[in-house]
């Protein structure tokens, strides 16, 4: 299947330019219900996969050594702003795990905060890794790594035990077999998993659902849930669609985005799973598509309808703050069985 026209920019009462892309909803027996697009895709989950990256921190009794509290794990599934709230937690489990700022691996880029950035630059204080938006997930990888006494310098190569469990982790959620995973290297330089769209919905609907699992993983998987919606601000930040998603829907659906146009879903309530990718990579289209999504499946009251509209059909503006145009879903969802007759 080809990808599928899912959002348009509108300026001036005209279509500017339009989004393709696909979606996957699946319930936790693995079931494709609805689709938009091809739900085969096979898709880099990029930053979607950090709630399954999560799950070792917790199964290896790491979390539970170094007092790991919801907004620590919460953080461990982040692509935060850098702000304040972030970059001295991650300093907090550093200290805790008796590491130092150099010992994260992710790389360096300013803090995606506008505050923050401008605040550093006054007080020309040094850009480090803390104010990566991956430095959450990466002190969760050096915390299993320290517990369980294994080397910290290479804690991000698919080789070392860290990157091990997780890809077993995946292949479990997902129930696409290791060595049919794709492999390729995420932008803070760790492995990134590539699998099909609907294999990604799975792994939400599974986390979702977890009732399935033996009692240890069901456990790491419903702490690691459950923090996320507890702390949403940790995932995010201010004005963030994962945070303001997730306060909406007040402790019954976790979210993550992906870079390159990806968005997953878990509805706790309906055990669905829902994996988008926006074709061209364009982060702009994801929000709007993902919101009409449960729109469509009814999945959102009107009142949580309207605290998400800036998100559904988001303005866009120019230069002086005026605006111009807005981005507007277009797509209709497929039932399985509609594709299937």
């Amino acid at each position: 299947m080809i990808a599928e026209r899912l959002v348009d920019a509108v300026r001036g009462g005209y279509i500017e330019s339009g989004h393709t892309g696909h979606i996957a909803v699946v319930d936790s027996k693995g079931k494709l219900v609805y689709s938009c697009g091809d739900p085969n895709r096979n898709t880099f989950a990029r930053s979607s996969m950090k709630p399954l990256q999560a799950i070792p921190i917790i199964e290896t009794g790491a979390a539970n050594h170094y007092g790991m509290q919801a907004a620590d794990i919460s953080l461990a599934c982040a692509s935060h702003n850098g702000e304040d709230q972030h970059t001295l937690r991650v300093k907090d489990i550093l200290n805790r795990l008796e590491l130092e700022v150099d010992d994260l691996k992710c790389g360096i880029h300013p803090p995606r905060w506008t505050e923050t950035y401008e605040n550093v630059i006054k007080t020309n204080t040094p850009i480090t890794p803390v104010y990566n938006n991956c430095s959450g997930k990466h002190s969760g990888m050096l915390t299993t790594a320290k517990y369980m006494n294994e080397t910290t310098d290479d804690y991000y190569q698919l080789e070392h035990p860290v990157q091990q469990r997780i890809l077993e982790v995946i292949s479990d959620l997902s129930e696409v077999p290791v060595e049919e995973i794709e492999i390729g290297i995420d932008g803070c330089g760790v492995p990134v998993h590539g699998i099909p769209l609907d294999r990604l919905a799975l792994s939400f609907a599974k986390m979702a659902n977890p009732e399935n699992f033996p009692e240890k993983r069901k456990q790491a998987i419903e702490r690691v849930t459950s923090s996320m919606m507890a702390a949403p601000e940790m995932v995010g930040g201010t004005d963030r669609f994962c945070t303001d998603f997730m306060k909406v829907m007040d402790g019954r659906m976790f979210g993550k985005a992906g870079a390159e146009g990806v968005y997953c879903i878990g509805d706790l309530e309906t055990g669905l799973g829902i994996a988008i990718k926006i074709e061209d990579g364009n982060g702009r289209a994801v929000y709007p598509a993902a919101v009409e999504v449960l729109k469509q499946l009814k999945l959102l009251t009107d009142e949580q309808l309207k605290k998400l509209a800036s998100y559904h059909e988001p303005a866009l503006k120019n230069a002086r703050n005026e605006i111009i145009g807005h981005l507007k879903p277009v797509f209709t969802m497929k039932s399985a069985s509609c594709i299937l007759s």
